[in-house]
């Protein structure tokens, strides 16, 4: 990779919040932007567009434009000023979180006009998948985006003595992949970027689609291709790994940098075709004129060990001899990394730039979280504590907190192992380590609350990759403590990836295809044969004092972006410069994860239904088709009534009961009645929790542990009925209240929520005279649904009409006596009473 390793100093710029005074009726358009997510935004996300301007003018409302129409659908004044940040004297930030309309939009000032603007559900749709064709292009051996072969030789062993192999001595390690636009390729790394596509395939496989063979080439294999590509890496590092003795860090060096030129044309090594493969020995290596700072052999064994253990965990039920293999190198993997603790770094020829790594217990955590998760009950506990004595060693990646960092000092950017030993851990233990994350978390906050991109991660090498680690940090940390504090922080360093910067410019080759994406970086594929490198994650803006000292860049041509570089930071999109703009592999491979994170925090719901904050609400509006459906927590008093009702007429329905009720013995009979007469049963909670605040809906009151928890209590009870998770997917929240977070939650379990259709007082059947307004009659509530059905288009087709198997005692109108007069009605008036898996059969 053609990078220095420097020791940083960050600039951080901040200026204090200043107020400014309208100075002229319309804002000067050639010198105000407006800086979106190019991308585009999900309905119910936080979304926020940046006013930027070079004069001293705010803005006092702004406004969105349907692009089709030209009407004006929403106007604010939720407009924060920051005051001037890099090139703009004046900053703000524009908040239309509250709009959730889908469509394209446009967002105005005045005269200033952003660009498209698209919210949609499905605006992240695939991406994932986009970002893998970059991985795909960066194949050694057989390159299917080349359609040839390259370093076949690879290649001839450097330090084996102490595992007893001469120098010069041929191994076999062709394959894997290229680490950026040069060809040099690293163990560390390549691990890492394999971790990541294993964990994005094993947390969301929803996200990936089968359209690739195992070589790269066109045509399904019956394996999603994200794992495809996950293998590809694993099958070279078990190259990398031969025996248990065995192990090298790195094939090539910067010997690389000498020219430009499509791969297949290596041969500067001074033996053939062949590349140098460098034995991991624990003891400092070259670098130029100098040695490394190499002191042991765990920070890249450890890697291997994690890569290892998750690949034979997701290869276990598709190809169990290459599982097998898999864990029995990731134990020889940890074993190596314990021969000398310490890290092991990469190595130069010609100059002293390499990949510093200094930090290696964050590895060591990882790949003993990742261990115990196969081992027996002693060894699980031994790997536990092992692993958690490595969490208190390195509780906050350096980076998050520090002022000065090497290339690459402080790898992976992201202590993935706090998030796999917290999923496994309890109490305490499991508390400590998620604060480990709020508390980096916490360190860039401080300064990035201060200017309105909230930017807080430092100008340094890769920014890019450190934004796309950080915003993976937010999102664990809200995954695992149920914390939404920092929400708009993580959404605002995704906005930052894909054009919400000071250059308006997307940091994806090609993503969004209609965006301004690079379209000239730092490689021979596009320099030399004008190939796209679609997906690729350039590496990010600098301090501008660091490229200002920086050897051998010289721009080719105008800077386009030129009115936005500032003291602060630059960017370019222009190959001569390397700093910026080349992309490499492993920011990609975790951007694969993030983009399939978001992806899923919106389950993909079928256009003909309706939904609600993640719910499905109504199914076909073309059918007539209804679901009567059921809930109970603590009342079953119209149990028996209700049965009779429903065999008489010959019409199933749906139950969804809490775990409470599942184990109320004396509505046993009930439940095994209904479920023998082919009634679906399904989930209501445990213990019937209130999720959300009544008046602020995005208030949770439950963390996703919390919440998690109760869930799989309610679904354990009602395993006693021999109804498992699988045949009840469909869950109905209680108090029928919760919030997209909730709808969430309940995808990352592979359920789909659901919630009844608004439009009668169906729901209202619970109520009692003492409640005053709030309550209803059973004639009342009777004649609302005749009403929806008379007088409303499409009368009740689709609905979820809700009713409750039983009622306070209070309550002595009891609906369910009035529900033979309903049945006979509905059937009159033509409609198919079907369960709610019937209903929304297509949307599964």
């Amino acid at each position: 990779m053609t990078k220095f390793a420097l020791r940083l100093s960050f600039l951080f710029l901040f200026l204090p919040l200043l107020s400014f005074n309208i100075l002229y009726e319309k804002h000067d358009a050639s010198n105000s932007w407006i800086r979106i997510n190019l991308l585009g935004y999900q309905p119910s996300a936080s979304k926020v567009a940046i006013w930027a301007s070079k004069t001293n003018q705010l803005p006092q409302k702004f406004e969105l434009v349907n692009q089709q129409t030209g009407k004006v659908v929403y106007s604010s004044t939720a407009i924060q000023s920051f005051g001037a940040y890099g090139p703009f004297n004046t900053t703000a930030r524009l908040n239309f979180s509250d709009f959730k309309t889908q469509g394209k939009y446009l967002i105005k000032v005045d005269n200033v006009t952003s660009p498209q603007v698209m919210i949609n559900a499905d605006v992240y749709r695939h991406t994932a998948d986009f970002a893998l064709r970059y991985m795909r292009q960066q194949r050694s051996g057989f390159n299917p985006f080349l359609r040839d072969s390259c370093h076949t030789h690879d290649g001839f062993v450097l330090y084996g003595a102490k595992a007893g192999i001469k120098d010069s001595t041929h191994m076999d390690a062709s394959g894997g992949w290229h680490d950026a636009s040069d060809y040099l390729q690293y163990s560390t790394t390549s691990a890492n970027a394999a971790y990541h596509l294993l964990m994005a395939y094993r947390d969301f496989p929803q996200a990936f689609g089968d359209e690739k063979q195992a070589n790269g080439l066109d045509g399904k294999n019956g394996l999603a291709d994200v794992l495809d590509e996950a293998k590809w890496g694993l099958d070279w590092l078990l190259k990398m790994h031969p025996k248990d003795n065995v192990m090298f860090n790195q094939l090539a060096d910067d010997r690389d940098h000498i020219s430009m030129r499509i791969p297949k044309e290596d041969s500067q090594y001074g033996k053939g075709f062949e590349r140098p493969l460098y034995y991991i020995d624990g003891e400092p290596q070259q670098r130029g004129k100098f040695m490394n700072n190499t002191t042991g052999t765990s920070s890249t064994a450890a890697k291997f060990t994690s890569a290892f253990v998750l690949g034979s965990k997701l290869f276990e039920t598709k190809d169990k001899t290459y599982a097998q293999i898999l864990a029995k190198k990731a134990k020889s993997a940890l074993a190596f990394a314990n021969i000398k603790k310490g890290v092991t770094q990469t190595v130069s020829v010609k100059s002293p730039y390499i990949y510093a790594e200094d930090n290696w217990v964050d590895d060591m955590e990882l790949a003993y979280a990742s261990i115990l998760q196969s081992a027996n009950a002693k060894s699980r506990q031994n790997s536990l504590d092992e692993a958690f004595a490595y969490a208190q060693k390195e509780t906050i990646t350096p980076w998050l907190a520090s002022d000065t960092a090497n290339h690459y000092q402080y790898y992976p950017f992201i202590n993935i192992g706090h998030y796999e030993l917290a999923k496994q851990s309890k109490g305490t233990q499991k508390a400590q380590l998620t604060n480990y994350y709020k508390q980096g978390i916490e360190q860039v906050w401080a300064r990035a609350k201060k200017n309105a991109f909230y930017r807080g991660i430092p100008f340094i090498w890769c920014s890019n990759n450190l934004t796309v680690a950080f915003a993976m940090q937010c999102f664990w940390y809200k995954q695992l403590s149920g914390d939404q504090t920092f929400t708009e922080l993580e959404q605002a360093n995704f906005d930052w990836i894909f054009g919400c910067n000071p250059w308006g410019t997307s940091m994806v080759y090609g993503l969004p295809n209609w965006g301004d994406t690079p379209t000239d970086p730092h490689s021979a594929f596009t320099h030399l044969k004008n190939y796209p490198i679609d997906g690729g994650l350039v590496d990010g803006p600098v301090y501008t004092s660091i490229y200002k000292n920086l050897i051998g860049i010289q721009l080719t041509k105008p800077d386009a972006y030129a009115e936005f570089q500032s003291d602060l930071a630059v960017y370019h999109d222009d190959y001569g410069d390397y700093s910026t703009n080349e992309p490499t592999m492993d920011g990609t491979a975790s951007l694969v994860y993030l983009l399939a994170a978001f992806d899923s925090r919106v389950k993909p719901i079928n256009k003909d239904f309706q939904s609600l904050q993640g719910a499905v609400i109504r199914g076909k509006t073309s059918e007539k088709k209804i679901a009567l459906v059921f809930t109970g927590d603590e009342f079953a008093d119209g149990g028996k009534s209700i049965q009779a009702t429903l065999n008489k007429n010959k019409v199933k329905a749906s139950f969804f009961f809490t775990g409470k009720f599942y184990r109320n013995k004396a509505f046993k009979g009930i439940i095994t009645n209904l479920k023998a007469n082919g009634n679906y049963l399904g989930a209501h909670s445990d213990a019937h929790l209130l999720y959300n605040d009544w008046t602020k809906r995005d208030s949770l009151l439950v963390t996703k542990a919390q919440f998690t928890t109760d869930l799989k209590a309610n679904y354990q009870a009602m395993q006693n009925f021999g109804i498992a998770q699988k045949d009840a997917p469909y869950f109905l929240p209680p108090y029928e209240w919760y919030n997209q977070q909730i709808a969430d939650w309940t995808n990352d379990m592979g359920l789909q929520l659901v919630n009844f259709t608004p439009g009668t007082r169906s729901n209202a059947d619970y109520t009692y005279p003492e409640m005053g307004k709030s309550y209803r009659s059973t004639e009342e509530i009777y004649q609302s649904i005749i009403d929806q059905d008379k007088n409303k288009p499409n009368g009740l087709n689709g609905f979820m009409l809700l009713l409750h198997i039983g009622t306070d005692p209070k309550r002595t109108d009891k609906f369910y006596n009035k529900l033979p007069e309903l049945i006979q009605y509905l059937k009159k008036s033509g409609y198919e009473m079907v369960k709610i898996n019937e209903l929304l059969k297509s949307e599964r």
